[in-house]
Protein backbone atom coordinates (compact mmCIF):
# COMPACT_ATOMS: atom_id res chain seq x y z
CA UNK A 1 0.00 0.00 0.00
CA UNK A 2 2.90 2.40 0.64
CA UNK A 3 3.50 5.10 -2.03
CA UNK A 4 6.90 4.65 -3.98
CA UNK A 5 9.10 7.12 -2.01
CA UNK A 6 12.57 5.64 -3.68
CA UNK A 7 13.51 3.13 -5.88
CA UNK A 8 14.11 -0.03 -4.21
CA UNK A 9 16.98 -0.77 -6.55
CA UNK A 10 18.76 2.38 -7.23
CA UNK A 11 17.73 4.51 -4.05
CA UNK A 12 16.69 7.37 -6.18
CA UNK A 13 13.63 9.68 -4.93
CA UNK A 14 10.70 8.78 -6.78
CA UNK A 15 8.54 11.72 -8.44
CA UNK A 16 5.98 12.49 -4.89
CA UNK A 17 1.45 10.77 -5.88
CA UNK A 18 -1.18 12.42 -4.67
CA UNK A 19 -1.70 9.98 -1.48
CA UNK A 20 -3.39 10.60 1.87
CA UNK A 21 -1.11 10.26 4.59
CA UNK A 22 -2.25 6.68 5.98
CA UNK A 23 -1.18 5.35 1.78
CA UNK A 24 2.32 7.41 2.75
CA UNK A 25 3.37 4.93 5.29
CA UNK A 26 1.68 1.91 4.07
CA UNK A 27 -0.72 1.57 6.58
CA UNK A 28 -4.86 1.03 6.25
CA UNK A 29 -7.59 3.73 6.96
CA UNK A 30 -7.50 2.44 10.83
CA UNK A 31 -7.04 4.89 14.05
CA UNK A 32 -5.41 1.91 16.26
CA UNK A 33 -1.97 1.88 15.30
CA UNK A 34 1.62 1.26 16.51
CA UNK A 35 2.88 4.56 16.85
CA UNK A 36 6.72 3.28 17.99
CA UNK A 37 6.46 1.12 14.14
CA UNK A 38 5.37 4.72 12.76
CA UNK A 39 8.07 6.32 14.54
CA UNK A 40 11.16 3.83 13.23
CA UNK A 41 9.69 3.98 9.62
CA UNK A 42 9.51 8.05 9.82
CA UNK A 43 12.93 8.10 10.51
CA UNK A 44 14.19 5.25 7.87
CA UNK A 45 12.11 7.72 5.24
CA UNK A 46 14.13 10.26 6.85
CA UNK A 47 17.04 8.72 5.74
CA UNK A 48 15.86 8.19 1.70
CA UNK A 49 14.55 11.46 1.28
CA UNK A 50 16.38 13.82 3.78
CA UNK A 51 17.05 16.80 1.07
CA UNK A 52 20.81 16.60 2.16
CA UNK A 53 20.93 13.17 1.14
CA UNK A 54 19.91 14.21 -2.29
CA UNK A 55 21.94 17.53 -2.35
CA UNK A 56 23.91 15.30 -5.18
CA UNK A 57 21.15 14.54 -7.46
CA UNK A 58 19.41 15.87 -10.48
CA UNK A 59 17.26 19.19 -10.40
CA UNK A 60 14.29 17.02 -10.38
CA UNK A 61 15.52 14.63 -7.49
CA UNK A 62 16.35 17.47 -5.61
CA UNK A 63 12.75 19.16 -5.71
CA UNK A 64 11.35 15.75 -5.34
CA UNK A 65 13.00 14.77 -2.22
CA UNK A 66 11.70 18.35 -0.95
CA UNK A 67 8.16 17.38 -1.43
CA UNK A 68 8.74 14.49 0.13
CA UNK A 69 10.25 15.13 2.99
CA UNK A 70 7.75 17.68 3.65
CA UNK A 71 4.50 15.20 2.82
CA UNK A 72 6.15 12.87 5.60
CA UNK A 73 6.66 15.13 7.81
CA UNK A 74 3.49 16.77 7.54
CA UNK A 75 2.09 12.15 7.71
CA UNK A 76 3.99 11.94 10.40
CA UNK A 77 3.23 14.92 12.77
CA UNK A 78 -0.57 14.31 12.07
CA UNK A 79 -0.65 10.29 12.67
CA UNK A 80 1.17 10.25 15.87
CA UNK A 81 -0.95 12.39 17.56
CA UNK A 82 -4.31 10.90 18.11
CA UNK A 83 -6.68 13.84 17.63
CA UNK A 84 -4.83 15.26 14.83
CA UNK A 85 -5.44 11.44 13.15
CA UNK A 86 -9.06 11.43 13.97
CA UNK A 87 -9.66 14.67 12.76
CA UNK A 88 -7.90 14.08 9.42
CA UNK A 89 -9.57 10.38 9.20
CA UNK A 90 -13.01 12.32 9.22
CA UNK A 91 -11.47 14.76 7.08
CA UNK A 92 -11.23 12.20 4.51
CA UNK A 93 -14.64 10.58 4.97
CA UNK A 94 -16.40 14.52 4.11
CA UNK A 95 -16.71 15.18 7.82
CA UNK A 96 -16.02 18.45 9.47
CA UNK A 97 -16.09 19.27 12.87
CA UNK A 98 -17.74 22.26 14.49
CA UNK A 99 -15.91 25.27 14.33
CA UNK A 100 -14.47 25.61 17.98
CA UNK A 101 -11.39 26.95 17.28
CA UNK A 102 -9.63 29.93 18.20
CA UNK A 103 -8.89 31.37 14.89
CA UNK A 104 -13.33 30.63 14.92
CA UNK A 105 -13.12 33.00 17.56
CA UNK A 106 -11.31 35.57 16.52
CA UNK A 107 -13.62 35.86 13.18
CA UNK A 108 -16.73 35.98 15.51
CA UNK A 109 -15.45 38.77 17.71
CA UNK A 110 -14.67 40.79 14.48
CA UNK A 111 -17.83 40.28 12.68
CA UNK A 112 -19.94 40.15 15.23
CA UNK A 113 -21.86 37.03 14.15
CA UNK A 114 -22.92 34.19 16.70
CA UNK A 115 -19.74 31.34 16.30
CA UNK A 116 -21.25 27.91 16.14
CA UNK A 117 -20.92 26.10 19.91
CA UNK A 118 -21.75 23.03 20.94
CA UNK A 119 -22.41 22.47 24.60
CA UNK A 120 -22.02 19.32 26.09
CA UNK A 121 -25.19 18.56 27.64
CA UNK A 122 -23.37 16.73 30.78
CA UNK A 123 -21.96 20.21 31.60
CA UNK A 124 -25.12 23.15 30.56
CA UNK A 125 -25.47 23.91 34.36
CA UNK A 126 -21.70 23.73 35.18
CA UNK A 127 -20.74 26.27 32.02
CA UNK A 128 -23.17 28.51 32.68
CA UNK A 129 -22.53 28.73 36.31
CA UNK A 130 -18.80 29.32 34.99
CA UNK A 131 -19.89 32.09 32.03
CA UNK A 132 -21.47 33.90 35.23
CA UNK A 133 -18.39 33.68 37.34
CA UNK A 134 -15.85 34.57 34.38
CA UNK A 135 -18.35 37.87 33.51
CA UNK A 136 -18.47 38.80 36.72
CA UNK A 137 -14.19 38.41 37.05
CA UNK A 138 -13.89 40.70 34.20
CA UNK A 139 -15.97 43.44 35.56
CA UNK A 140 -13.77 43.03 39.03
CA UNK A 141 -10.84 43.14 36.70
CA UNK A 142 -12.19 46.77 34.88
CA UNK A 143 -12.64 48.30 38.42
CA UNK A 144 -9.94 46.97 39.37
CA UNK A 145 -11.07 45.24 42.53
CA UNK A 146 -9.43 41.63 43.64
CA UNK A 147 -11.65 38.86 44.42
CA UNK A 148 -9.36 36.37 45.48
CA UNK A 149 -12.21 33.26 46.17
CA UNK A 150 -14.24 33.96 42.92
CA UNK A 151 -10.55 33.16 41.28
CA UNK A 152 -9.96 30.30 43.25
CA UNK A 153 -13.21 29.17 42.38
CA UNK A 154 -12.83 29.49 38.52
CA UNK A 155 -9.54 27.48 38.99
CA UNK A 156 -11.10 24.38 40.48
CA UNK A 157 -13.70 24.65 37.65
CA UNK A 158 -10.92 24.76 35.18
CA UNK A 159 -8.97 21.77 36.66
CA UNK A 160 -12.48 19.71 36.92
CA UNK A 161 -13.03 20.93 32.92
CA UNK A 162 -9.42 19.56 32.23
CA UNK A 163 -10.41 15.94 34.04
CA UNK A 164 -13.63 16.07 31.71
CA UNK A 165 -11.57 16.79 28.46
CA UNK A 166 -8.78 13.64 29.23
CA UNK A 167 -12.11 11.77 29.93
CA UNK A 168 -12.98 12.56 26.36
CA UNK A 169 -9.57 11.13 24.68
CA UNK A 170 -10.42 7.60 26.65
CA UNK A 171 -13.90 7.89 24.96
CA UNK A 172 -12.44 8.89 21.91
CA UNK A 173 -9.37 6.13 21.64
CA UNK A 174 -11.88 3.38 22.96
CA UNK A 175 -14.54 4.54 19.91
CA UNK A 176 -11.80 3.50 17.45
CA UNK A 177 -12.47 -0.49 17.84
CA UNK A 178 -15.88 -0.01 16.00
CA UNK A 179 -14.28 2.04 12.90
CA UNK A 180 -11.35 -0.68 12.79
CA UNK A 181 -13.44 -3.40 13.22
CA UNK A 182 -15.71 -2.04 9.82
CA UNK A 183 -12.27 -1.39 7.87
CA UNK A 184 -11.33 -5.09 9.08
CA UNK A 185 -14.57 -6.12 7.44
CA UNK A 186 -14.49 -4.37 4.05
CA UNK A 187 -10.58 -5.59 3.86
CA UNK A 188 -12.34 -9.18 4.45
CA UNK A 189 -14.34 -8.90 1.40
CA UNK A 190 -17.26 -8.60 4.00
CA UNK A 191 -20.22 -6.23 2.88
CA UNK A 192 -20.34 -2.98 4.77
CA UNK A 193 -23.60 -0.81 4.65
CA UNK A 194 -23.30 3.32 5.05
CA UNK A 195 -25.09 3.03 8.34
CA UNK A 196 -22.38 1.12 10.36
CA UNK A 197 -19.80 3.77 8.84
CA UNK A 198 -21.84 6.66 9.70
CA UNK A 199 -22.49 5.94 12.96
CA UNK A 200 -18.75 5.44 13.95
CA UNK A 201 -18.15 8.29 12.19
CA UNK A 202 -20.91 10.23 14.53
CA UNK A 203 -19.61 8.50 17.42
CA UNK A 204 -16.15 9.91 17.23
CA UNK A 205 -17.14 13.47 15.82
CA UNK A 206 -19.29 14.34 18.95
CA UNK A 207 -16.70 13.06 20.93
CA UNK A 208 -14.82 15.68 19.30
CA UNK A 209 -16.84 18.20 18.89
CA UNK A 210 -17.77 18.19 22.90
CA UNK A 211 -13.61 18.13 23.27
CA UNK A 212 -13.16 20.88 20.82
CA UNK A 213 -16.06 23.43 22.87
CA UNK A 214 -14.01 22.38 26.50
CA UNK A 215 -10.49 23.42 24.51
CA UNK A 216 -12.12 26.41 23.42
CA UNK A 217 -13.56 27.23 27.35
CA UNK A 218 -10.35 26.42 28.68
CA UNK A 219 -8.55 29.34 26.35
CA UNK A 220 -11.25 31.44 27.52
CA UNK A 221 -10.74 30.75 31.15
CA UNK A 222 -6.94 31.18 30.77
CA UNK A 223 -7.10 34.66 28.91
CA UNK A 224 -9.36 36.42 31.56
CA UNK A 225 -7.46 34.93 34.65
CA UNK A 226 -4.08 36.05 33.12
CA UNK A 227 -5.50 39.54 31.77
Amino acid sequence: MRAAHYCQECGKVQPPAPVDYFTFFGLPQKLSLDTAQLERDFYALSRKLHPDINAKANTNEQEWSLEKTSQLNDAYRTLKDPILRTEYLLRLQGVQLEEQSKAATEAARQTGTAKKQVVPPELLEEVFELNMQLEELRMNKKMDEDDPALAQDIRKAKSHLVGKQNEMLTELTASWSQWDALVDRAAAGETVVENDRAAARDAMLNILNKRKYLANLLREIDEVLES
